[in-house]
């Protein structure tokens, strides 16, 4: 959870003086980032990912409230709580810049002791919105992240890929004959499997920009940002084996004594003429060949199982 030694702010103003003017106020309890125009600031924004914005309306080439627009557009920056600092006190601007999602609106030229405590009020209620969206993001059974979660970064980084014109991967994972083991041990019994596999897939993927989540019932969903296809097969396999390793007890499974998966693998360079549904659709076709073909293996782009 955020604390506010840790907090990260982002000054965007086109004078050095008011830069300067809000770091001497703020620098004491937060890091300070600062940005003079509209493109930069958004280049911050979406690298830096601070836990909030104080933001200056009238610059030249892109006034503040085109640049708040453009953060609430973006996945990565939309929930950043913005604050409007602006010599425009007229009651029209204020009104303006909370239609746009800005979340207050102080008027230069400030004052020290309201700007630390409207940005400590701000930076609280972030705190609070993360931890409820951590909640509501994360599946009460395996503990990892759910499908909304899923949806979500998916989309983020399929954006990212178009922007950045890198490849991204998707892995589908489908727990063989999981009815039959649930009917055989019980609900309980398959919640812990369930549980085991999803640590089985959350400890086996290193890289932090990747995601593991539950995608469904018995089935789970690895995410995997500027990875090719060759990298995206040789993970997968490293997971099913790791899955396997687990030696979870099955006896009635026609494929082993112990619980095995089965998984679907694709990969594409996103561009602004694809549909990001077309990534989950391969992938959920290659997943039901592998399970058509025996299961307890991955397939991918040759369509031969991989084990």
């Amino acid at each position: 959870m955020l604390g506010e030694q840790q907090a990260t702010l982002l000054v965007v103003d086109d004078m050095i003086e008011n830069i300067e003017i809000l770091n001497s106020m703020l620098s004491e309890r937060y890091r300070i980032l600062f940005a003079t125009n509209g493109l930069d600031a958004l280049a911050v924004a979406q690298k830096q990912s601070p836990d909030l914005i104080l933001l200056d309306v009238v610059m030249p080439e892109m006034n503040g409230y085109e640049i708040c627009v453009r953060l609430k557009q973006n996945p990565v920056t939309r929930a950043i709580p913005v604050i409007f600092v602006t010599s425009r006190d007229q009651e029209e601007d204020e009104e303006i810049g909370l239609k746009l999602g800005a979340v207050d609106y102080l008027t230069k030229p400030v004052r020290p002791s309201i700007v630390r405590l409207r940005v400590g009020i701000h930076l609280e209620l972030k705190r609070y919105r993360d931890f409820l969206t951590g909640l509501s993001m994360t599946d009460g059974l395996t503990g990892i992240p759910n499908r909304r979660r899923f949806d979500e970064f998916l989309e983020t980084e399929w954006l990212h890929a178009i922007r950045a014109k890198t490849s991204l991967s998707l892995i589908i994972t489908d727990v063989d004959y999981f009815k039959v083991y649930n009917d055989h041990y019980g609900h309980a019994a398959g919640d812990r499997c369930l549980k085991t596999v999803a640590q089985a897939l959350a400890s086996g993927l290193t890289r932090r920009t990747d995601l593991v989540a539950r995608y469904g019932g018995e089935e789970f969903a690895c995410v995997l940002p500027g990875t090719d296809h060759t990298g995206a097969l040789a993970i997968a396999e490293r997971l099913r084996e790791q899955i396997a390793a687990q030696r979870l007890d099955h006896p009635l499974s026609p494929v082993a004594s112990f619980v095995t998966v089965s998984m679907g693998v694709a990969t594409l360079q996103p561009n602004q003429q694809l549909e990001i549904q077309a990534l989950i659709e391969t992938a959920d076709r290659r997943l039901y060949q592998a399970k058509q073909t025996g299961r307890n293996r991955v397939l991918g782009s040759d369509e031969k199982s991989c084990v």
